[in-house]
């Protein structure tokens, strides 16, 4: 038996056939059906009647959209209906071993959100651009403390002292803008501080190998009891020269500013916001696309291996967390130079905690962490328009709302969330 010139029979295969099993987790349709559920019963047991409006533009607009004012109740079930819509998509996906889009979860989103308010608004107006602005506001601290959570954890440090770090540098912030009547020095002093926590994060956690976590808390805690001592000592009896720091003014982008409802969210903002941006297009590159985040995720993920083939890695991790110790400072330096005029005893109110949660739902990516701290941003917000509008929802509810979303996002949306494999572990070098 001859073969073609140049060819050879094909080899036999030996051994069983290996099938690749693809398991699907349940927990984002159970989630889709328990809210679709919720919102049908909420309208359902519902007796609000008339129009809700929604406004879309400011009053400062170049270009003013129309107010869009629909019936509350009717739009509130076909709104429900196409959340059903997107649950019955998520099941027929979930019958056939596919996952569910992020497109389907992210129309979900939106369009539970608009029915609940235009439910919760009926009778009333909706300040869109409001609502949206005030939701970034909010979130510019904690993605300022996401993006440090993330780099430290990406290199294998466990950053609980995030809250610390923001409560530490909006202290600075305050002091040193007050002391010299530039909001620049400020804000390069809250970075300077929130790098020194974590300094000493890592001489505990990386040169004396302390449980990192317990290192953490302990720093947060010594953090809120200096600045509170120092606040009633010094800044309180010398409140004129010491805590009253210069605010930066907002600068609105020739332009991208006039844009309709996207500009005035966006581009109407602070320096701080701007810098915002930057920070985190520059981690989110340096971290995928550089030698140095390359390093990064290599102490983070096996950093025996990374030793191996000469990478320093406690060095790595102390460069790492100093980093990010200061663009968590930044955030800090937000509430005391853009937010409020002075410092208050724990005044970041455990959003370095929220930050942390945002890290772990955005599955330590900078792009992801940064999408969940804006909607934990989004969820504070809400529950203070909703109880300017008069909404029906109880304020007791509406007060435990951001947390709540926390829960939800954290324990049920983010599905299945590895961290890097060496995350929290100390590293001996052999």
């Amino acid at each position: 038996m001859s073969t073609t010139a140049g060819l050879s029979p094909a080899p036999r295969t030996r051994g069983p056939v290996v099938a690749t099993v693809t398991v699907v987790s349940r927990k984002t349709l159970v989630i889709l059906g328990v809210l679709t559920l919720g919102l049908a019963l909420i309208l359902a047991t519902s007796a609000e009647t008339g129009e809700t409006t929604f406004r879309l533009a400011a009053d400062s607009d170049f270009v003013t959209l129309p107010e869009l004012t629909v019936p509350s109740l009717r739009t509130a079930w076909i709104l429900a209906a196409v959340c059903a819509l997107l649950t019955a998509e998520s099941l027929r996906r979930y019958v056939a071993g596919r996952p569910t889009p992020a497109w389907a979860v992210i129309a979900f989103a939106v369009a539970w959100m608009a029915g609940f308010l235009t439910w919760a608004s009926a009778g009333g107006s909706v300040p869109v651009v409001g609502l949206l602005a005030g939701s970034l506001a909010l979130a510019v601290p904690l993605v300022f403390g996401a993006l440090g959570g993330v780099l430290g954890e990406r290199a294998g440090v466990v950053n609980i002292a995030i809250d610390g770090q923001l409560l530490l540098g909006a202290f600075a912030a305050a002091i040193v803008g007050s002391a010299t009547g530039s909001p620049w020095a400020g804000l390069a002093a809250a970075m300077l501080a929130g790098a020194l926590v974590a300094v000493v994060l890592g001489v505990f956690a990386i040169t004396y190998l302390v449980d990192q976590v317990i290192v953490g808390v302990v720093l947060n805690v010594l953090v809120i009891g200096l600045t509170s001592f120092l606040f009633s000592q010094v800044l309180a009896p010398n409140a004129a020269t010491l805590n009253s720091p210069p605010r930066f003014p907002r600068v609105p982008i020739p332009l991208l500013g006039e844009v309709p409802l996207i500009g005035p969210i966006f581009f109407r903002q602070t320096v701080i916001v701007y810098l915002l941006y930057i920070a985190v297009a520059l981690v989110t590159f340096a971290l995928y696309r550089t030698r140095w985040g390359l390093r990064v995720r290599a102490v983070g993920e096996h950093p025996k291996a990374a030793d191996t083939v000469g990478i320093k890695v406690n060095r790595t991790r102390y460069r790492t967390i100093i980093l990010a110790g200061a663009i968590a400072g930044m955030g800090g330096a937000f509430f005391t130079l853009v937010s409020v005029p002075q410092f208050n005893r724990e005044m970041t109110g455990g959003a370095g905690y929220i930050a942390l949660a945002a890290v772990i739902f955005g599955k330590w990516d900078p792009v992801r962490a940064t999408l969940a701290a804006l909607l934990f941003g989004f969820a504070s917000n809400l529950q203070g328009v909703l109880a300017v509008l008069g909404s029906p929802v109880p304020s007791q509810f509406m007060l435990m709302l951001p947390y709540v979303i926390t829960i939800f996002a954290v324990a049920g949306l983010v599905g299945r969330s590895r961290p890097p494999a060496a995350d929290g572990v100390p590293y001996q070098k052999e």
